[in-house]
C-alpha cells in the first residue's frame, strides 16, 4: 500500500497541531469535554444531523444515519456526463488538469464522549492537489440544499472548458454549527480488516462524513508547477440564498481537516485485531483528474487502539472501487427542503 503524504508540513507537526485542538478532558478520566450548555445543544444537533450512513455495531452492514425530519431524497442521478478529457492523451496536452491525492490519516485518537457508549477513532485528513490545474467546481442552485456542479478545466492556450461530472454541492451543517456549501462525495473513510499477511479481506465500517469544501487552506507543495503563491479559493460559502457557488483547490494547495472536526471518525466499537484505516479522495469521480488511481491513503491500526507501534502487517488494499462503489448519502435536515420529495429525481 503506497500512502500519499503532504510533504510541505511534517506529519509530526500536523499531529502536534491535532493534539492541541483536542477538547479538554475531565479529571475523572472519562474524557468528557467540559462545554457550556449552549455549545452542548449545538453539538448535539450536529451529531444528529450527520452527513452519511453509519455501520451497525459489530457488523459490516450499513444503516441510514439518524434523520431528524422527513426521508432524505438524494439529487437526481447525473445525466449527460462528459468523458474525462484529462485521461485522453491528446486532449490532456492542451489542458491544465488537477490530480487529487489524500494524505495519510494523521493525529489518530480515541473519542468516547461524542457518542456516549460508542468508541470512535478520529483522524485528520488532507486532500491535496498535485496536478497542473485547479480542481474547480461551479455549482448552480437546483433545490433548497443542492446545486448541480460543473467542472471547469483550464486550457493551456487560455480560456477553459466546462464538463459535466457526477458533482453536486450540498448545503451541509458542519463545523461551528453552521451550514456550508460543500462538495458531496468529496471523500470517504473506510475500515478494512486485515489478515495475517496484511491483505484487506472485508470492509467492516465506513465513516459518516462525505461532504467537504474544496479550498486553498495551506500551500503544502509549493514546488508543484503552476502553484499560486497566494490562495485563490477561499473557505466555503455559508450563504443560504446563494444561487451560484465556486469551490476549488489550486495546484500545490491542500484542504486540511484536523481530527477534532465534525464527523472526522469511524465507529470502531467492539472491533479487535488489525485493520487498515483508509481515507479516499473523490471516491465517486466527481472531479476529473489526470490520474484517477492515486486517491487512497491508509494507516494500519490495531484495535482497541493504542498510540505507538501497532504490531500489524502492512496493508495490501484491493483496487479502487470507482464511482460504482456504495455511496454514503447525507440525511435530511430541518428546513432544507431535501426531504419533501419536490424536484426531479429519486434515489440512486
Amino acid at each position: 500500500m503506497h500512502a500519499t503524504h503532504a510533504t510541505g508540513d511534517s506529519e509530526a507537526e500536523m499531529n502536534r497541531a491535532a493534539r492541541a485542538e483536542r477538547p479538554p478532558r475531565r479529571a475523572d478520566g472519562r474524557g468528557a469535554a467540559i462545554v457550556a450548555v449552549g455549545a452542548a445543544v449545538v453539538l448535539a444537533a450536529t451529531l444528529v444531523l450527520g452527513d452519511g450512513v453509519g455501520a451497525v455495531a459489530g457488523t459490516g452492514r450499513e444503516r441510514p444515519g439518524l434523520v431528524a425530519t422527513a426521508r432524505f431524497v438524494p439529487p437526481p442521478p447525473p445525466t449527460g456526463l462528459d468523458p474525462n478529457p484529462c485521461l485522453d492523451r491528446r486532449k490532456r496536452r492542451q489542458l491544465y488538469c488537477p490530480d487529487l491525492v489524500m494524505k495519510r490519516p494523521f493525529g489518530l485518537y480515541v473519542d468516547t464522549w461524542t457518542k456516549p457508549g460508542r468508541v470512535l477513532l478520529r483522524a485528520g485528513n488532507s486532500i491535496d492537489n498535485i496536478g497542473s490545474g485547479p480542481a474547480e467546481l461551479h455549482g448552480v442552485r437546483r433545490k433548497a440544499s443542492w446545486m448541480v456542479a460543473w467542472q471547469r478545466i483550464y486550457r493551456r492556450g487560455g480560456g477553459r472548458i466546462r464538463v459535466r461530472t457526477r458533482a453536486y454541492l450540498y448545503f451541509k451543517r458542519a463545523h461551528l454549527g453552521l451550514r456550508w456549501w460543500k462538495v458531496w462525495r468529496a471523500a470517504r473513510f473506510e475500515l478494512w480488516r486485515l489478515d495475517r499477511r496484511g491483505r484487506a479481506t472485508a470492509r467492516v465500517r465506513v465513516g459518516p462524513k462525505v461532504s467537504y469544501c474544496f479550498r486553498d487552506l495551506r500551500r503544502t507543495r509549493p514546488w508543484v508547477r503552476r502553484s499560486p503563491p497566494a490562495p485563490v479559493y477561499p473557505a466555503c460559502s455559508t450563504d443560504a440564498s446563494a444561487q451560484r457557488v465556486t469551490l476549488g483547490t489550486s495546484p500545490g494547495w491542500s484542504d486540511i481537516y484536523p481530527p477534532t472536526y465534525h464527523e472526522q471518525w469511524i465507529d470502531v466499537t467492539g472491533l479487535r485485531g488489525c485493520f487498515a484505516y483508509v481515507h479516499i479522495a473523490d471516491p465517486a469521480n466527481s472531479v476529473y483528474e489526470s490520474n484517477e488511481g492515486n486517491n487512497r491513503a491508509a494507516v494500519v491500526v490495531r484495535l482497541p487502539y493504542r498510540p505507538g507501534p501497532q504490531g500489524c502487517p502492512g496493508a495490501k488494499l484491493p483496487a479502487p472501487e470507482g464511482p460504482a462503489a456504495p455511496e454514503v448519502p447525507p440525511p435530511a435536515q430541518p428546513g432544507d427542503g431535501s426531504g419533501d420529495g419536490s424536484g426531479s429525481g429519486g434515489a440512486y
